[in-house]
């Protein structure tokens, strides 16, 4: 069984699908490890409840990314981690780990990439009047939200649309097509 470490910032929604998805069976994955970078987020009460190992740190602790993404490696490699699941984790990924874990590691990003990086991509495409936003899903390199992308699902942007109902039709979305590109991804990589 393939095992992933999900990392995630804040609500953990993503996260909780991609377990629920394992707990149905429709995900044939084992959440080996949660890496949390913010103290309080909701992602680690989730992680609790399912009773997951979680390595959740304050960046602000730590020389610099090179020391806290070298104990995050440590954690992963101690938990045999053969994925890393980005669901929500506001931070760029740095050497320590890109090296370590080249073309391992896969993002979602609430956008039809190359459209609308980094923060705030849905208000950037309702202020841009787009009629057609999504959900990509790609490889994380060096940059923010420029990897190669795997998969994309189109998401019609209505009129009148604000940004809580496009987020829920999104976050609708992004739930069901997350767990089933890690599948193929798992699978196509036995």
């Amino acid at each position: 069984m393939k095992r992933i470490a999900i990392f995630a910032s804040g609500n953990g929604s993503n996260f909780q699908s991609i377990v629920d998805h394992i707990k149905a069976g429709k995900l044939e994955a084992e959440v080996g490890l949660v890496v949390c970078d913010r103290i309080g987020a909701k992602v680690i009460e989730r992680a609790k409840k399912e009773q997951l190992e979680t390595f959740v740190f304050d960046p602000k602790e730590y020389e610099s990314k090179k020391h806290f993404e070298g104990e995050i490696l440590e954690r992963l490699h101690k938990n045999h981690i053969d994925l890393i699941v980005l669901a929500g984790y506001m931070r760029l990924i740095g050497p320590t780990l890109l090296q370590s874990f080249e073309g391992k590691i896969i993002n979602i990003h609430p956008s039809l990439l190359p459209s609308f990086p980094g923060k705030n991509a849905m208000e950037q495409a309702l202020t841009a009047g787009v009629r057609i936003t999504g959900v990509t899903i790609h490889y994380v390199d060096e940059g923010m939200d420029t990897g190669p992308i795997i998969a994309q699902k189109a998401v019609e942007v209505e009129q009148g649309e604000t940004i809580e109902s496009l987020a829920q039709k999104i976050h609708d979305v992004e739930h069901v097509f997350y767990p089933s590109v890690i599948q193929k991804l798992l699978k196509s990589s036995n």
